[in-house]
């Protein structure tokens, strides 16, 4: 998985957004909103990974049980997918 070229992440202030350039403005009106995790993995996935590298990156990162990880990580994967973010 990796997160498609045309989306940026940028931190602002205390907050983390996304915004489209290029070609992803046309379909990607707005922008989104993340997290310090949420911000963690897309990092991750600006470089083609797995759920099980995310899984383990997220692991050594912060003290978090291994199932809340990984619901998370599922969570976060389907918001992307949901706005067509992923390659």
């Amino acid at each position: 998985m990796k997160i498609k070229e045309d989306f940026l992440l940028r931190k602002v202030a205390d907050c983390y957004v996304v915004v489209p350039v290029g070609k992803a403005t046309v379909d990607f009106n707005g922008m989104m909103n993340l997290n310090e995790t949420g911000a963690f993995l897309w990092e991750k996935l600006e470089n083609d990974t797995t759920k099980e590298e995310l899984l383990k990156a997220m692991l050594d990162e912060y003290e978090v049980p291994e199932d809340i990880a990984k619901k998370d990580i599922d969570n976060f994967i389907t918001k992307l997918k949901d706005g067509n973010l992923l390659e």
